[in-house]
């Protein structure tokens, strides 16, 4: 164990952050050097689950990052994937006022870094790193039909920069009509099938 650390199982230099591998880190669960931010593996970052440098956006892997779920370079939007982009959704304007009044599911929020208790370790255990994309997939994996509903109504969806920035891909769908009942297809489906009646 390494010295000047106030924080609890941590390997760090100077970390006061609880099974932190740090250094200078406050943040706890962290890997990255100079973080405050918590489940983080960035250097220099203050934003929670953030594998970015510099980032003050959570769960974001774009260095310098200010916004959410963004993979993008000194960008403040959320779900961006554009670097130098303003405030927006999916790389699209949208108001504070539509992002805050969205709601984000569960699925969102989950965890970069794991506690693996161990004592024949000098820390009495060690930090799990999990890989960005898979553990976001992994979530996911886990969403209800109503939290992914939740995602698709988030300003300015786009389900092709979703699975860019989380490794998981959502169908997006129509609803049809046949026989009174209310089928959903996926787009592909509807615009294949759209297609073919007009060739008729």
């Amino acid at each position: 164990m390494e010295n000047n650390n106030t924080g609890n199982f941590s390997t760090g230099n100077c970390s006061t952050g609880d099974r932190s591998t740090g250094n200078w880190s406050t943040g706890n669960r962290s890997t990255g050097d100079r973080s405050t931010g918590s489940c983080s593996t960035g250097n220099f970052s203050t934003g929670n689950c953030s594998t970015g440098d510099c980032s003050t956006g959570n769960w974001s892997t774009g260095n310098f990052s200010t916004g959410n779920w963004s993979t993008s370079n000194y960008s403040s939007g959320h779900f961006s994937t554009v670097d130098f982009s303003g405030f927006g959704c999916f790389d699209k304007p949208c108001t504070l006022a539509e992002w805050r009044n969205s709601d984000k599911p569960y699925c969102l929020y989950f965890e970069l870094t794991e506690w693996r208790e161990d004592e024949s370790l000098p820390a009495g255990g060690e930090l799990i790193v999990h890989d960005y994309k898979k553990a976001f997939t992994k979530s996911m994996e886990k969403a209800s039909k109503e939290e992914i509903e939740m995602i698709k109504a988030l300003p300015n969806f786009d389900a092709k920069k979703f699975y860019e920035i989380s490794g998981f891909m959502i169908k997006e769908t129509k609803t049809i009509t046949i026989d009174g009942k209310n089928i959903e297809i996926s787009v592909e489906e509807f615009d294949s099938i759209k297609k073919q009646l007009l060739e008729k």
